[in-house]
């Protein structure tokens, strides 16, 4: 594959005051530089301790006894934002840490942890939980700074809840992927510019440069196999990685208590960390106009009633399935750094319906002309487009919305191998050794993974205990598998890559 075009084949110092105002670097969604690996007040050196032992800790059943010891620490002596960023992911990475490990999951969390996490996250526009802002963003470092943060083998995560390399490489395929999907962003601006200014041969060149680069980042996916193994990412590492949505199965029917002490606090369910929370991923549809519709939830999810207020994810709207919210695409923005929310804001603002409307209107324009009918001033730019150049733009613009959705048919397919092949297998020791949050599925331990396992395994046994020997399918429960997100995983992932290609077949 030839190389891509360097970033300055666009135009990124054009907008230098924009991407300062919704902190985007050159690095994308990345920071310009790697996180900062430590806080430098000893005040804070009780916080960094324990996350430096965490998945010790979590193996030997020790993490909640040292949180319940641990003083509340006021975030006062926080001041830059790496600073901020930096304690939100200490506690975040710890706050799951106390929930997740133990062989029940905690239904509360202490204030010790509480009220500090509520002042990071407030302070970072984020919900106190762990995050993609949290886990990728700004948990990594670089081995060679020089190569830049796309050279997945020269990144490590600052931090992993289990301590095993499988969980550092799985977080940091998605920060290579950040990383590289950076060029896109000034060059699909310049796109959205010169569809107004009626450029079109700049509006297909930069779509041939997307599809690209997407291929690109589906090779950078394509390496999850490298070093994270399948059986150790879903027995050990998805169950610590879990939010508190929909995840009554798993042991947290109301979610998760924040302790603030003095007799103040809440109950909140929130999502856990996934990709579906990377700005980048939503830059790119809502430049190329894919709708999604998906609410995320599943069948049982939607016949569930509405929970009360304090219980509902930060947007409020976590209650899609019964037609009073959102989709999920627009719900799980508020899980972003509050800039990245509104800088896709302001993308959507700027050109509705991406690209795709623009084809639309262009085509429709194109139609009329030939007709013979009067054409005011085409709403996709000042400028006709002749028939050749139309041809080309849409050949472009599908061949892009191709490849998106090619990227999400490997994603499935990386679905399938990692939580549908393990959900149907009881966990193997070397996967899952004694005392780790994926082990003992028969021996009470409640999480997301035994959860799903032991579901399957109910379900498998009352079949052959039927009248007539019904065969069970495991399809059907495979079905309702929950992501760390709380979504339904099969059902919301299928939905968002056959949407990507209808974006493509409606111009």
């Amino acid at each position: 594959m030839p190389p891509l075009l360097s970033k300055d084949a666009f135009s990124p110092s054009r907008y230098r005051a924009l991407f300062a105002e919704y902190a985007i670097s050159s690095n994308g969604f990345l920071p310009e530089n790697a996180p900062l690996t430590e806080l430098s007040d000893p005040y804070y050196g009780p916080w960094e301790s324990l996350i430096a032992e965490l998945p010790g800790s979590i193996e030997n059943r020790t993490v909640r006894d040292k949180v319940d010891r641990l003083p509340v620490l006021s975030a006062d002596h926080l001041s830059t934002v790496v600073e901020w960023r930096r304690a939100y992911v200490i506690l975040a990475f710890i706050a799951h840490g106390y929930i997740w490990g133990g062989d029940m999951p905690s239904e509360v969390l202490p204030p010790s942890i509480t009220v500090p996490l509520l002042r990071a996250s407030g302070r970072l526009g984020l919900p106190p939980v762990a995050t993609f802002a949290s886990l990728n963003l700004w948990n990594f470092r670089s081995s060679n700074p020089t190569l830049g943060f796309a050279d997945l083998d020269s990144l490590h995560a600052l931090h992993t809840i289990t301590g095993t390399e499988d969980e550092s490489w799985f977080l940091m395929v998605s920060v290579a992927i950040e990383a590289q999907g950076a060029y896109m962003i000034p060059a699909m601006l310049d796109a959205l510019d010169a569809v107004e200014e009626g450029d079109y041969a700049a509006v297909t060149h930069a779509l041939r440069e997307m599809a690209r680069c997407i291929g690109r980042i589906a090779a950078l996916l394509e390496r999850m196999d490298d070093r994270c193994r399948p059986a150790v990412f879903y027995h050990r590492v998805r169950p610590l990685l879990a939010g508190s949505w929909n995840m009554a199965d798993a042991g947290l029917p109301r979610g998760v208590f924040l302790d603030e002490g003095h007799g103040h606090g809440a109950w909140r369910q929130l999502r856990g960390g996934s990709n579906g929370q990377s700005s980048l991923i939503q830059f790119i549809d809502l430049v190329l106009g894919v709708e999604h519709t998906s609410c995320g939830n599943d069948a049982a999810a939607a016949a569930k009633t509405e929970p009360p207020a304090a219980v509902l994810s930060p947007s409020q709207s976590g209650n899609c399935p019964r037609g009073r919210g959102e989709g999920f695409h627009a719900e799980v923005r508020a899980y972003m750094p509050d800039p990245h929310r509104r800088f896709l804001d302001h993308v959507s603002r700027i050109r509705p319906g991406g690209i795709r409307q623009a084809m639309a209107d262009l085509r429709a324009a194109a139609a009329a002309a030939a007709a013979g009918s009067k054409v005011e001033t085409c709403p996709a730019g000042p400028n006709p487009i002749a028939p050749g150049e139309l041809t080309q733009l849409q050949e472009a613009f599908q061949g892009t919305t191709r490849a998106l959705a090619a990227l999400r048919n490997k994603h499935l397919q990386i679905v399938a191998r990692y939580i549908i092949v393990p959900a149907r297998q009881p966990p193997p020791p070397a996967a899952c050794p004694m005392g780790t949050a994926g082990g003992n599925v028969g021996k009470g331990v409640v999480n997301l993974a035994t959860a799903s396992w032991r579901k399957t395994a109910a379900a498998a046994a009352a079949a052959a205990e039927a009248k007539g020997g019904k065969r069970y399918s495991a399809e059907l429960d495979l079905l309702k598998l929950t992501g760390t997100g709380g979504t339904a995983l099969l059902p919301f992932l299928k939905q968002a890559r056959d949407e990507t290609f209808r974006a493509g077949e409606m111009v």
